[in-house]
């Protein structure tokens, strides 16, 4: 088993994790990922009544713990980002599977079920604002596998040699990654009444999303190669920002994995939904149903 010094694994005076701030204790075998911070209360006002055991901020990551209808769950606020997703993904880990009191490993691991519920935009015509899409892959245009040791054997090398040589993905970018989310995770959640897609997880929303205001783009173009591309069948559906990393780093450590968004913008149509909210709280409950 190994040992984590403190410049590796950083616990805070009170026995919590550095960035989290929460302590082993707080942390439910289910958890609930959220971007936005003010998300995580709206998950909690679904909670059974007096079953939140903890609700704690530390910048942008708001977590509490409770019950919703006798299941222990956690809810995480990530921000905006796999970079913060980096930081989420591996102090949950820790949390789980290292004693904070001695800083080793626990010899038997545990493995987390972690679902990421956020909003995305739809990069086919036939996706409609409003519906639930399931990311049944993640594409990451973001690099954070690439620092961690196992990335090809996780990740789909023909998939995304195939998109980067059809999209002229920017050969100075870094190159993307294409991995699974948990298919049993992804079954129970998606049902019968949620599409499944391919998702590129963006690690911007302008210029990395085909966005242009200012600042020219280096292929004017790629939103449309995105949406013509297809690989055995497969098609990119839609854009977000973090499930890339939730779903390659869940992978490494062992941990059920998956996001489900709600699509708010049309890309190919140019068209958006700002009033996006009871949607999304009827994807939180469906959520909390099937996890």
């Amino acid at each position: 088993m190994r040992h984590f010094p403190a410049s590796q694994l950083i616990i805070n005076a009170d026995g919590s994790v550095f960035h989290l701030h929460i302590r082993p204790e707080h942390l439910a075998d289910k958890v609930i990922l959220v971007g936005d911070q003010d998300r995580v209360n709206m998950v909690g006002s679904f909670f059974d009544e007096g079953s939140i055991e903890c609700d704690i901020q530390s910048r942008e990551f708001h977590t509490i713990t409770g019950k919703y209808k006798g299941k222990r769950i956690s809810c995480v606020s990530t921000g905006i980002g796999t970079d913060n997703i980096d930081i989420v993904l591996n102090e949950l880990d820790a949390l789980a599977n290292i004693d904070f009191e001695t800083r080793m490993e626990k010899p038997e691991p545990k493995s987390l079920e972690i679902v990421r519920i956020g909003t995305c935009g739809a990069m086919q015509e036939d996706i409609p604002l409003g519906c639930f899409l399931v990311s049944k892959k993640s594409i990451g245009f973001d690099g954070v596998l690439s620092f961690y040791e196992g990335r090809d054997r996780i990740s789909d090398l023909g998939f995304e040699k195939a998109l980067a040589d059809f999209i002229q993905y920017p050969k100075k970018a870094a190159v993307p990654y294409v991995v699974p989310a948990d298919p049993e995770l992804v079954k129970r959640i998606a049902g019968d009444d949620m599409l499944l897609g391919c998702t590129i997880a963006a690690n911007g929303f302008y210029g990395p999303q085909g966005r242009v205001l200012r600042c020219n783009i280096a292929v004017p173009d790629i939103n449309e190669r995105i949406s013509a591309f297809r690989y055995e069948g497969q098609r990119i559906t839609n854009y977000e920002m973090e499930g890339s990393a939730i779903a390659a780093l869940s992978l490494l450590m062992g941990h059920k994995a998956m996001t489900v968004c709600c699509v708010i913008a049309q890309r190919k149509a140019e068209a958006a939904n700002t009033d996006y909210k009871p949607r999304i709280k009827q994807l939180v409950e469906t959520v909390l149903e099937r996890i």
